[in-house]
């Protein structure tokens, strides 16, 4: 029994005239008539065909597409016994769908051969890829592909400008000045060969007025050493996880907040529980870091698909205010201590929130920029620290001290009062009070109070155990016993 046919060509590069002859011939003599795209320059040669765009707005990935195709043609292909199928480029490079076909042992599938990009990118490169030693790379395995390698490397499937910020993440170690080729509508009227930079890859329009397309490829003489593309990879989970997780697709900026809170606690236990000399003590840090980085790869996620902002915009904001607010390390200003550092940090955040029309004269927009989400003890740091930057500050912690000291008074009057609104309200001040006698030591309220809550908690197990060890219920015991405890307790932890 004949086997249905599908004749498979190449489209070439762009350029109609580099459409072979055998191709047209066959484009002639077909009577169904299928191409991937229409959206390739020579694709007005098939008259009549099919295209398989719906496909691409159908499904979330490329592979899911080419399985569709592939599906459909042959399909047709039982249907009418013979069909002709047009791919951009050369049916041999880069097309999946082409692969499915030839795999399908029901069918007869014939290849012509075609010109492909990559036969004009050599030339237009002025390189033997043989000799140079060229890996060809698809972009959306980048990382992975790369992995052991420093190139050179020709990347194609650059199609749009998130798929090279996903390139240009995966290489964790660039400097930014690594020299790349990108090559855009090669054999067409309209043909670019632009020199660029690695920290240009994801603002070419902006660098050099490209817009990254289906024709679009990347050449990368060399890099630096070879790419660890691990974030790379935990950025492509989070996008696969926000596609096709229900409980992923659901969450928002706002539903993910909780955790965002709830990872940073738990990276804060971790580091408290970090041990210099036990090396497995890392394990549970490295989880816990790894928690808190995946929440931010999840909000930069959804913002990348609202359009708004990809974690490359995230992390050039962080580098680059980082350079301009270290100007002693790589501008002309000195620095001897970390004091000195601390001064100019706050000066330039002065000066930065002053650009940003932000008032720094006692406006109600005196305090933008403080986290009012932030922990309480924190908060009140924070805003005691903006108002003393226009010189309302104790001059030194005795003047602080005496001031809680006036807070505790009005707190003894109101509870003695028996108001609770106004109780509150003297105790906030006295707390208030309290981190401002901190800052004016020197110190961070946050971190001691912490550190106060683990000596208590550790003071009251140790209290639990003496009274087991002396088969005492502590729910009976009078005060008196409890302080006997509880003295012994801190006794034995302060000598260990």
């Amino acid at each position: 029994m004949n086997r249905p046919i599908v004749t498979v060509v190449g489209l070439g590069p762009g350029s109609i005239g580099l459409v072979t002859k055998e191709t047209t011939d066959a484009i002639a003599g077909a009577t169904t008539r299928f191409v991937r795209t229409t959206r390739h320059p020579s694709a007005s040669l098939i008259p009549g065909a099919v295209s398989f765009d719906d496909e691409y707005e159908r499904h979330d990935t490329f592979a899911a597409v080419y399985a569709a195709i592939a599906h459909r043609v042959a399909e047709a292909a039982h249907r009418e016994g013979s069909v002709l199928y047009a791919v951009p480029g050369s049916p041999g490079v880069l097309e999946d769908g082409v692969r499915l076909l030839v795999a399908d042992e029901r069918l007869d599938v014939r290849i012509l051969p075609a010109v492909s990009f990559l036969d004009l990118a050599w030339l237009r490169l002025g390189l033997d890829p043989v000799n140079a030693g060229v890996q060809l790379v698809d972009a959306h395995h980048f990382a992975q592909a790369t992995t052991n390698s420093a190139g050179p490397f020709l990347v194609a499937q650059c199609h749009a400008d998130w798929v090279l910020s996903d390139v240009k993440l995966a290489f964790d170690a660039a400097r930014g000045d690594e020299p790349v080729v990108v090559l855009h509508h090669l054999g067409l009227p309209d043909e670019r060969v632009v020199s660029a930079t690695w920290a240009e890859l994801d603002r070419l329009e902006r660098a050099h007025g490209l817009v990254v397309d289906h024709l679009t490829s990347l050449y990368v003489p060399r890099l630096g050493e070879p790419i660890a593309g691990e974030m790379a990879r935990l950025h492509a989970l989070a996008r696969t996880l926000r596609e096709k997780c229900p409980w992923d697709r659901e969450q928002t900026h706002a539903s993910l907040v909780r955790y965002l809170i709830e990872e940073t606690y738990e990276v804060v236990d971790a580091l408290n529980a970090l041990d210099i000399d036990d090396p497995s003590t890392d394990e549970a840090l490295i989880e816990e870091l790894g928690d808190l980085l995946y929440q931010i790869e999840f909000h930069t996620t959804i913002a990348e698909q609202q359009g708004r902002f990809s974690l490359a915009d995230v992390a050039r904001s962080t580098h680059d205010k980082l350079v301009r607010r270290h100007p002693h390390v790589f501008g002309s200003a000195n620095a001897e201590t970390a004091g000195d550092v601390v001064t100019t940090w706050d000066e330039i955040k002065r000066r930065e929130r002053e650009a940003k029309g932000e008032s720094t004269d006692g406006s109600d927009t005196f305090f933008a920029g403080v986290s009012r989400a932030a922990p309480s003890l924190s908060l009140a740091q924070k805003l005691q620290k903006r108002a003393a930057e226009v010189g309302f500050d104790w001059p030194d912690v005795e003047g602080a001290t005496r001031k809680l000291e006036e807070e505790l008074a009005e707190l003894h009057r109101a509870a003695v009062s028996g108001d609770p609104a106004a109780t509150r309200m003297e105790l906030g001040d006295v707390l208030f009070s309290v981190v401002n006698v901190a800052r004016k030591l020197g110190l961070d309220a946050e971190t001691a109070l912490r550190e106060a809550a683990d000596k208590f908690v550790a003071r009251f197990s140790r209290v639990q155990l003496l009274a087991t060890m002396r088969g005492t219920d502590l729910t009976t015991c009078d005060l008196a016993q409890l302080d006997e405890l509880w003295d012994e307790a801190k006794r034995q932890l302060d000598n260990n």
